[in-house]
């Protein structure tokens, strides 16, 4: 049945809205498809449901394809089942956490793993049950702490989560392969420019992890792209290449000093280049040639202490605190504080250096920069004093390595050694090893053939619905308004009487009813309101084919408009279903 404007709830706004700061929001609100009711929630109207239902319908066919069956969980979760996964801890401020009447203990499900295992627990146990692939659509609930952009990131969203169980390694990776290959299906459908990076699992656990991201400016997510192969990864899971290892047998003996008032890497730079001229031969030194030594400090999921890790970087480069934390999570990461430094008196703030950090029992890791044989100007853990010529290998050696720094526009390839180019998405998916992280908490096993139990191995692979209808609208809108894919639109044809008379009315629903009759969805302007109002409104609401009949009518003809393209052209009133008909069936 065909969306009359006259009868639709639905009023669409000519300012943006105040809170607004991209422009998939600024242009859901005022063409009517959602509301904010608080911070990053929001109730979705009429044409809102619409275009989130073709999002949901095109993720659960490409689900249903690869044999995975639907379920539903509640999103209300009781704390001891998050208690034995260990993520009550480990989601710290992220989660809803609420207590009933009787002060038992609840959250409001972020994801349902848990809530997946303990099912497939209850009721499989054989491996003839096995593999298996469940998902759900569902809303979710995170306690966002800058919940922005609309829909974009909230505290409420709709996503489908699904699982695959599996008795082997080798049925993870094929139930893997057939997710990746339905979510490319899923986005391809939907219209999107995608990409798809390598990325940390994070609070999910498991091994292997890729996103699917949209390149956008309003993105969050920020990722790199290899100007020369395919390689993809966002910030967090970045590999760049380094230096290969080198001989330090020409390498002087390190020598300390006398740098004061040099706590920042300019100031020990100027005080370098004073010294080079008397005692290090005339040489050049820049920010780059110096080791700076970032003192953070940790806390693993369920510890009641911080405990000290520093990082080294080169001078030149600063350290990315959400690159670092999403390579250790669950591991909480933040600055270290000077109380902190105060339980460590050994530690001089801005001249500390790697060279009694392990007899310090402090734990020590570099970036891959700092590679084995390089030399460095470092800290003499003194006040006042710096050393040179400080080599990794021969006068330090760091308990390990970890992507650290931020990575920059020319960075290098580490799989072919071209330069990486930065650029910002909106994540659409998520894929999953997990493993047998969950199956061996809650002990999901299946006897085997030979009578004997077999731990379960486990996939975990997300679509964030709702996110996907801004990111489209994102990637999609312009000047003028949203500019809908006609697989997610809230209608095929927009059609938009315009007028005095009745004559135009009349006719616009003789069209209607036709294309109505032959399955094809209408939205009628059938309003009285301006022309003017009525071509507005229909650009701000983004249906990809607009029919405007009015004044042609005199002549015999109507006005089909393709709302992507611009492209405008007449054809004959009697002709204008099957013209209709036409577009719809090429585009």
């Amino acid at each position: 049945m065909a969306l009359r404007m006259s009868t639709l709830f639905l009023r669409t706004l000519r300012d943006d809205p105040a809170d607004a700061d991209v422009a998939s929001h600024k242009l859901l609100v005022r063409a009517g498809y959602v509301r904010r009711v608080a911070p990053g929630i929001y109730s979705w109207l009429p044409l809102g449901i619409e275009v989130l239902r073709n999002v949901e319908r095109v993720v659960r066919e490409e689900m249903l394809g690869i044999g995975a069956q639907e379920v539903h969980f509640p999103a209300l979760v009781p704390r001891e089942i998050f208690e034995a996964s260990g993520r009550w801890a480990d989601y710290g401020d992220g989660l809803f956490r609420l207590h009933d009447r009787r002060a038992n203990d609840y959250l409001l499900a972020p994801t349902h793993e848990e809530l997946f295992t303990l099912l497939v627990k209850g009721e499989l146990s054989s491996y003839k049950d096995f593999p298996l692939s469940l998902f759900q659509i569902q809303t979710k609930y995170r306690d966002e702490a800058r919940p922005r952009a609309g829909i974009l990131r909230g505290r409420e969203f709709v996503m489908k989560d699904s699982y695959s169980f599996d008795l082997t390694d080798e049925g993870l990776a094929t139930a893997y392969q057939a997710h990746r290959d339905a979510y490319e299906r899923i986005f391809s459908r939907l219209g999107f420019d995608y990409r798809i990076v390598f990325a940390v699992s994070g609070a999910m656990g498991g091994s292997a992890s890729e996103e699917f991201l949209a390149p956008t400016a309003a993105g969050e997510d920020t990722f790199v792209q290899c100007t020369n192969c395919d390689y993809a990864a966002n910030t967090e899971a970045v590999e760049i290449a380094g230096p290969k290892p080198a001989s330090y047998d020409d390498v002087p003996e390190s020598v300390v000093l006398d740098t004061p008032d040099t706590p920042t890497i300019a100031t020990l730079v100027d005080r370098l280049n004073e010294l080079s001229r008397t005692q290090l031969g005339g040489r050049e030194f820049g920010a780059a040639d110096t080791l700076k030594n970032v003192v953070l400090k940790t806390k693993a999921p369920g510890a009641d202490k911080w405990e000290l890790l520093i990082v080294g970087v080169p001078g030149d480069r600063d350290v990315d605190l959400k690159r670092l934390s999403g390579q250790l999570e669950p591991i909480e990461v933040s600055q270290a504080e000077p109380d902190d430094l105060a339980l460590v008196p050994e530690l001089i703030k801005g001249y500390i250096g790697p060279q009694q950090l392990a007899a310090l029992k402090v734990r020590y890791l570099v970036d891959p920069l700092v590679a084995v044989g390089t030399s460095w100007v470092t800290g003499a853990n003194a006040e006042g004093k710096h050393a040179v010529f400080v080599v990794r290998g021969r006068d330090f050696t760091p308990e390990g390595e970890i992507g650290a720094v931020e990575i920059r526009d020319g960075d290098l390839c580490a799989r072919c050694g071209s330069p990486l180019r930065i650029a910002r998405g909106i994540e659409l998916g998520h894929v999953f090893q997990l493993g047998r992280k969950y199956a061996e908490v809650f002990g999901l096993t299946a006897l085997g053939p030979d009578g004997k139990p077999v731990t379960i191995t486990m996939g975990s692979y997300g679509v964030g619905v709702t996110r996907a209808v801004a990111a489209l609208a994102e990637q999609t809108l312009d000047e003028k308004g949203l500019c809908w894919p006609r697989i997610v639109a809230p209608a095929d044809v927009h059609v938009v009487a315009t007028g005095k008379g009745e004559e135009a009315l009349a006719e616009a629903e003789r069209i209607t009813a036709e294309l109505e009759a032959t399955g094809v969805r209408v939205l009628l302007d059938d309003r009285k309101a301006s022309p003017g109002v009525k071509f507005a409104d229909s650009e701000l609401l983004g249906v990809p084919t607009i029919v405007i009949v009015g004044r042609g009518l005199a002549d015999g003809v109507i006005e089909l408009r393709d709302r992507r393209t611009g492209e405008r052209r007449e054809v004959g009133v009697g002709d204008a279903v099957a013209e209709i008909k036409a577009v719809l069936g090429g585009s």
